[in-house]
């Protein structure tokens, strides 16, 4: 009994010391790609009260065609058990599947930002930047503008090529806002930015201003090359240091915990929980226990 204890004393004395301004907090995390992406498969009632126990109040809702049915199911065990909408992925257009979307949000009430992306090669002149900005400008206005009439807000997705460059994504949101478009912002996604590691801190400082949410992943050098894109958080080499300068940034916005994988939801959200805990608590200084071992991840 006395040695359960003294493990038990371990273990609280090591977590952090939470304040409502720490960017990492309980409260201020979601989770993300845990709709396609979940070995379970689990319903719209499953995913929210799993979401419930695990304490995680918020679900960045990802879905694919066979999900348009359970749309209203989603929310309704939702908003059963607590857990917030922090965002809902967008087409790239205001096509049939984005306005049925718009029309389950507002039906319901609901008022979250919109996860919309694009691609594109890399352009080779300051003329075809320009007009590429403009153009991306031009596609996303008419979805930012159905956005504020239900009173949502619009995030460019970074998930690779020109798109996914942070100063591609402010170049178009000030070209929006010379508009009169301002609820567009970004957010970011650590597993489709391992290219921009060395450059994170910098990034993060001229994103600041207009990021929405940030997705904490993993990271290994490279990690994308060499088979380890998508880690559970504190398994990676580089994950402390990402974390400080998140902190250190005064960015105080919601923080995505990801699956992403062909893992059970549950188990990734659990590895990732801890993984954070355990990297922040060896962070602060706190009484130092062995790295969690992941349940769904191997080295």
């Amino acid at each position: 009994m006395r040695t359960a204890a003294l493990l038990l004393f371990a273990l609280l004395a090591a977590l952090p010391g939470w304040t409502a301004e720490d960017v990492f907090a309980p409260a201020n995390r979601f989770a993300w790609c845990i709709v396609p992406f979940d070995k379970a498969k689990r319903t719209p009632e499953q995913r929210a009260a799993m979401l419930a126990q695990l304490g995680i109040k918020g679900l960045a809702y990802d879905w694919r065609a066979e999900h348009i049915p359970t749309f209203d199911a989603e929310i309704a065990a939702c908003k059963a058990h607590g857990i917030s909408i922090t965002a809902w992925w967008f087409p790239r257009s205001l096509d049939a599947s984005a306005k049925t979307i718009l029309a389950t949000l507002e039906k319901h009430g609901v008022k979250t930002q919109l996860w919309v992306t694009g691609g594109g090669a890399p352009t080779k002149t300051p003329e075809e930047q320009q007009q590429r900005v403009a153009n991306e400008a031009a596609r996303i206005k008419p979805i930012a503008e159905a956005a504020t009439a239900i009173g949502c807000r619009v995030a460019l997705y970074n998930h690779g090529a020109w798109f996914g460059e942070p100063d591609n994504q402010i170049a178009i949101i000030e070209a929006l806002k010379t508009q009169g478009v301002t609820n567009v912002g970004i957010v970011y996604n650590q597993h489709h930015g391992h290219g921009q590691v060395k450059e994170f801190a910098a990034l993060l400082e001229r994103m600041n201003p207009h990021l929405y949410a940030l997705n904490l992943n993993g990271m290994f050098p490279d990690g994308d090359k060499v088979g380890k894109k998508i880690p559970p958080i504190a398994q990676g080499p580089l994950d402390a240091e990402l974390l400080r300068i998140i902190r250190a940034s005064g960015w105080r916005g919601p923080i995505g915990l990801l699956n992403h994988t062909d893992e059970d939801a549950e188990e990734r959200l659990r590895d990732n929980q801890e993984g954070l805990d355990w990297l922040l608590a060896q962070i602060d200084g706190k009484v130092s226990l062995p790295k969690p071992v992941p349940r769904s991840w191997k080295p």
